[in-house]
């Protein structure tokens, strides 16, 4: 009688949980105020609410986008606003930050608004490397929120996991 292999991962009730599934669709852009203002330094309010009204906002329709300026510059927090404001009806989402700083921020959404009843009681195993760029942060995110839950969590692939947790 031959010995038939048996494949362990493949039969176990273990569920993968990748966060690249959940990558939002939409381009990642990074709007730097500073050619808004003199010199790269100096916000004139009247010249930056005129660049505001002047500016083709439908460009970032279905976009994600980081307000940033790349200058020592000090801008005051009415400035981000009001550009966040004429962005609202095109941008899924406006931050102050980098892209870094954008993807978390999107990732914290994907994932507060994430249905997690599947993984009740399961075994669990958070997928590590992706293709897409998923911050770190989001990984904290996921296994934060699926503690309270799952019957363990590994991180990794299925042939070579780190456990994290395991429900008593």
């Amino acid at each position: 009688m031959e010995d038939e292999i048996l494949n362990r991962v493949a039969n176990s009730q273990l569920i993968t949980v990748n966060l690249e599934d959940y990558y939002p669709k939409g381009n990642r852009v990074l709007f730097d105020i500073k050619d808004w203002l003199l010199e790269g330094l100096v916000l004139r309010e009247k010249d930056f609410r005129k660049q505001a009204l002047e500016h083709d906002w439908s460009q970032y329709q279905d976009n994600y986008v980081a307000l940033t300026c790349s200058t020592d510059a000090i801008v005051p927090a009415w400035a981000f606003m009001l550009i966040s404001i004429h962005l609202q009806p095109y941008a899924q989402k406006t931050v102050i930050g980098n892209l870094d700083t954008l993807e978390s921020s999107i990732y914290q959404d994907v994932i507060n608004n994430l249905d997690i009843t599947e993984f009740k009681n399961k075994p669990l195993i958070i997928k590590g490397c992706s293709k897409k760029p998923v911050p770190q942060n989001a990984y904290i995110m996921l296994a934060n929120k699926l503690k309270p839950i799952a019957k363990s969590i590994m991180y990794g692939e299925a042939c070579s996991s780190v456990p994290l947790y395991k429900n008593k």
